[in-house]
């Protein structure tokens, strides 16, 4: 495994390194990660997390929905340096772990912001809390509509949510198209991240934001 992993981490190897040690010590004494999980972190968790990096564009801006204890986000910023990463996480054990971690691993251009996906859209007025972000990430948060409802607004018109999904993910595009398009979303694309890299390649379901929502309406 290690020359799969020096090519898909590179000089970053060695980060990536001690951020899998953190997550099968403290991760795993934290509740984050199960202790079973520990044995596989690489192969289940960041190789899988790793291989969405393909289908994001260079120097892009990443907000992580959901981050939980880093997967995708701190795996992403890791690998690629030249994004700015935002981790939004709204339990505060899991903002605190994704703190230290950050600190620890010295992400200078990553941060943490300790909210609901939904606290970070338009408000009433369409005051934004986070600004729009090219890619909008998320790893087994919740089904596709709610988990559209959530990031899309958080991303750029133009950008994209990547939402990574199992086995599920071309039935859940069925299901949830027609409130994907009511939300401003394009048709989803299914992508099969490290086809050829790893033994289990990654599916990610892909939006494109083609329109602004609208703001919701204040009540009287």
């Amino acid at each position: 495994m290690t020359s799969l992993t020096e090519r898909l981490f590179g000089d970053r190897l060695v980060l990536a390194q001690q951020y899998a040690d953190l997550l099968v010590t403290e991760g795993v004494l934290r509740g984050l990660i199960g202790p079973r999980e520990a044995p596989r972190i690489w192969e289940r968790h960041l190789l899988n997390c790793v291989v969405v990096g393909e289908l994001i564009p260079q120097d892009a801006r990443v907000v992580d929905v959901g981050s939980g204890a880093g997967l995708p986000g701190i795996v992403l910023a890791v690998a690629r340096p030249d994004l700015s990463v935002i981790l939004v996480e709204p339990l505060a054990r899991r903002a605190a772990f994704l703190t230290e971690a950050v600190t620890i691993l010295g992400l200078a251009r990553t941060t943490v912001v300790r909210a609901r996906a939904e606290e970070c859209g338009p408000d009433r007025r369409g005051q934004l809390r986070l600004e729009p972000a090219e890619v909008v990430t998320a790893r087994a948060v919740a089904p596709l509509d709610r988990l559209t409802a959530w990031c899309l607004p958080l991303a750029t018109v133009g950008g994209r949510v990547l939402a990574l999904k199992g086995e599920s993910a071309a039935e859940e595009v069925s299901t949830h198209r027609e409130v994907i398009a009511r939300l401003g979303g394009g048709r989803p694309v299914v992508h099969r991240c490290g086809e050829g890299e790893i033994d289990t390649p990654t599916t990610v379901v892909e939006i494109t934001k083609e329109r602004a929502a609208s703001p919701r309406p204040r009540r009287r």
